[in-house]
């Protein structure tokens, strides 16, 4: 896959909830910083933050609004809308770089206001 590729599969598996088949898109050397998880080194650790995903939203839906791709890098502003299970909404906008190489996520990181996720926190 090329990047455009990795970055579309990217938001269709996070919005079909397919986490672990999502996980597959990084690098088993990847490295991630998170606005609310920090910094997050392999893919297994990856997988294993991830498990506990589903148990913080009831839904969850990540719609991308604008994509930038050059080369192995790309650029992509979100909106996330979650509910958690207790029903409080989630609304934010997100923005996430990426770096691919080989067809695998090496390198994310996302920024976005960390206060509309307080409900999903347990604040």
């Amino acid at each position: 896959m090329n990047t455009a590729d990795v970055v579309r599969r990217y938001y269709e598996l996070a919005n079909d909830g397919e986490w672990d088949t999502w996980c597959d898109l990084f690098a088993p050397d990847q490295t991630m910083d998170e606005q609310l998880a920090g910094h997050v080194a392999g893919r297994e650790t990856l997988r294993e933050m991830m498990k506990g995903f589903p148990t913080m939203y009831a839904s969850f839906t990540n719609t991308p609004v604008h994509v930038v791709v050059q080369g192995e890098k790309a650029a992509v502003v979100s909106h996330i809308s979650a509910r958690t299970p207790s029903g409080a909404q989630v609304e934010a906008d997100v923005c996430n770089y990426f770096e691919i190489v080989d067809g695998l996520i090496r390198y994310m990181t996302n920024v976005h206001d960390t206060v509309p996720f307080a409900v999903a926190m347990g604040q």
